[in-house]
């Protein structure tokens, strides 16, 4: 068993705790999303969606692609999240 990185798991876990950032996170396991696009879902506008989704990205929970003039983000790993929300369902806290 290798080394566990405990700051790592904290702040994956702490990037998490913002309920902006797990909308945005649910939207996302439907597939991938376009900044403009999960502004208007969300109601948020594009500078506090770009600043949520930085957060995500520095803690390897989304990765993006260009798409055109259009900046796409996606899931880095959705299986991963999926289990988390799973157990987070299933335990009634989501």
């Amino acid at each position: 068993m290798g080394i566990l990185d405990y700051r790592k798991v904290s702040d994956f876990f702490d990037v998490l705790s913002h309920p902006t950032r797990v909308e945005m996170i649910l939207e996302l396991l439907e597939g991938k999303k376009c900044v403009s696009d999960i502004g208007e879902l969300l109601e948020v506008n594009q500078p506090n969606v770009s600043q949520h989704l930085s957060s995500l990205r520095l803690n390897d929970i989304v990765d993006w692609c260009q798409e055109g003039k259009r900046k796409c983000y996606f899931l880095k790993n959705p299986q991963l999240i999926k289990d988390i929300f799973d157990v987070l369902k299933k335990n009634k806290l989501l």
